[in-house]
């Protein structure tokens, strides 16, 4: 299965959260906190295999990832030691868009992977476009001199007014920032029960 390219309005009803992060989608939520369809306020009985499959749909789009891209990183993860689905969401976490959205470099995850494709950030002074590159602590992430004065940059920062993880650092003036750490479970803000998805892919 490719990447939902469909109406993202959808797919924030259907999970009932904003799962993209962009603020229009808050909007879209209270004014129909509800599923999409002509049914989509109805009570519908979900079997438990139907719980896990949906909170991995849910995972895999909120970061953009493929079903194979999904399935690799759940195999890393459990090859790593500890917690094969803290381990998940950290790898989620370490990618150069994932980070350069939580810079608040972008407005959204799709808009920091359209950014690294079209080569405007580099990693310690090296160019990289590659969105899935796995950072790692110390690693300096900055727009490319010639890049910092597109408004897509300025524009996303002023959505962001501060840093609100711990892991990372950000240089507004610079538009520069360092990954500092891996974060911890509880530092990563995803409304995700990680266990139903190792359930899931334990079968």
């Amino acid at each position: 299965m490719g990447r939902y390219t469909g109406p993202r309005a959808k797919l924030v009803r259907k999970f009932g959260e904003n799962i993209f992060g962009n603020p229009k989608f808050d909007k879209i939520l209270s004014k129909k906190p509800y599923g999409p369809g002509q049914h989509g306020s109805g009570r519908k009985r979900v079997s438990h295999y139907g719980t896990q499959l949906k909170e991995k749909q849910k995972l895999k789009i909120m970061y953009g990832l493929y079903e194979r891209q999904f399935r690799n990183y759940f195999k890393k993860a459990d090859r790593m030691r500890g917690i094969t689905g803290e381990n998940l969401l950290q790898l989620l976490e370490r990618r150069f868009d994932n980070t350069v959205y939580r810079l608040g470099f972008a407005a959204t995850r799709a808009q920091a992977r359209q950014l690294v494709l079209h080569r405007h950030l580099t990693i310690n002074g090296k160019l990289v476009n590659i969105p899935s590159y796995l950072l790692k602590p110390g690693d300096v992430i900055e727009v490319k001199k010639k890049s910092k004065k597109l408004d897509v940059f300025h524009n996303a920062l002023r959505i962001r007014k501060s840093n609100p993880y711990e892991w990372i650092e950000v240089e507004k003036a610079n538009l520069s920032g360092t990954f500092v750490s891996i974060p911890e479970r509880s530092q990563i803000p995803v409304n995700i029960n990680e266990q139903l998805i190792v359930e899931l892919y334990s079968k």
